[in-house]
């Protein structure tokens, strides 16, 4: 930030400036998470003043974002993943790059406690939750709107010939489709703060770290085998009010303080060399296996959600 603030001072004039040091606006999806120490540190190394707007999963966001590129209701997004990055990019609403900020991989969690009361056996693989032992215990995210399940819905199509077939046990095993990450994990979610009804919930590797007891002790697991990889990214907005403050937030999100804030506000991992919290590397490790990243997600999108939507009928 010191940077900025002297690249300001020595290379251009007084008024460019003061044209950087106005409001910015950072839109999010909802599980975007910022101290008020971070922010007040953000204001006070830029002089800009930063409001922050959540606009849904990461697919509703972009949704937004797409029916709103020529009246921006921000001027930069945080929170685009690689598999709603190509929708961002085909509707031009990012002016110059996506900027990678982070990762995660999107893994099943079970809840221990759960399992054990009913002296359930643990499934070594998402495959298995057709069985009907599984039986109503299992909520996923509806890939329409949310990035983790369509991160998900490309995973059955990098390892099933005929996923459709998958997707309808899935749903004659009584799974349920919330329509969002936020939804799934703490409403409906029985490992959570929100005790649901739902012992499995698709969420990620990381997540199991938030659960751990007061004896220190975890609660959740994930099943680390055959996850998808998510990346999440950060971009000015096309037609942004504040273009020049836009870029200090991105910059801002990319530095050190707020690279080590992320595995412990957010949950996921960082792409900066910053150490990561001592507990992940016993509860938050990531997947043992990925797959569905390097599959091309903008020609099949379309094919895909109206095959899932066929079985489900859960279209927005």
């Amino acid at each position: 930030m010191k940077r900025i603030l002297s690249v300001c001072l020595l290379a251009l004039t007084l008024s460019s400036c003061a044209v950087q040091n106005k409001a910015v606006t950072l839109v999010t999806h909802d599980s975007f998470v910022i101290s008020d120490e971070l922010l007040k540190e953000y204001e006070n190394e830029t002089g800009n003043r930063l409001t922050l707007v959540k606009a849904g999963d990461a697919g509703a966001m972009t949704s937004k974002l797409v029916l709103t590129k020529d009246s921006p209701i921000a001027d930069v997004m945080y929170g685009i993943d690689n598999t709603f990055a190509p929708v961002a990019i085909k509707n031009n609403i990012i002016d110059g790059s996506l900027v990678w900020i982070d990762y995660a991989d999107v893994c099943f969690n079970l809840d221990l406690k759960y399992f054990k009361e009913h002296n359930l056996v643990i499934p070594t693989h998402w495959k298995q939750l057709t069985d009907p032992k599984y039986k109503n215990l299992t909520v996923i995210e509806n890939p329409n709107t949310s990035s983790t399940g369509l991160a998900f819905l490309a995973s059955t199509y990098a390892y099933f010939d005929s996923p459709k077939t998958w997707w309808k046990k899935l749903k004659n095993n009584g799974v349920k489709v919330s329509a969002s990450w936020e939804d799934a994990y703490y409403t409906d979610f029985s490992g959570s703060a929100g005790r649901g009804n739902y012992p499995i919930v698709l969420s990620y590797s990381s997540s199991p770290a938030d659960e751990v007891d007061k004896d220190g002790n975890q609660t959740t697991v994930a099943l680390r085998k055959d996850c998808f990889r998510q990346n999440e990214y950060a971009g000015i907005l096309k037609n942004a009010k504040n273009p020049i403050a836009a870029k200090t937030v991105v910059d801002f999100l990319q530095s050190t303080a707020f690279q080590e804030s992320m595995p412990e506000s957010m949950y996921v991992y960082p792409t900066a060399d910053v150490a990561l919290p001592k507990s992940w590397e016993k509860f938050a490790p990531p997947a043992e296996t990925t797959i569905g990243q390097d599959l091309d997600i903008p020609a099949n999108r379309d094919h895909w959600l109206a095959e899932f939507n066929s079985v489900f009928d859960v279209a927005p």
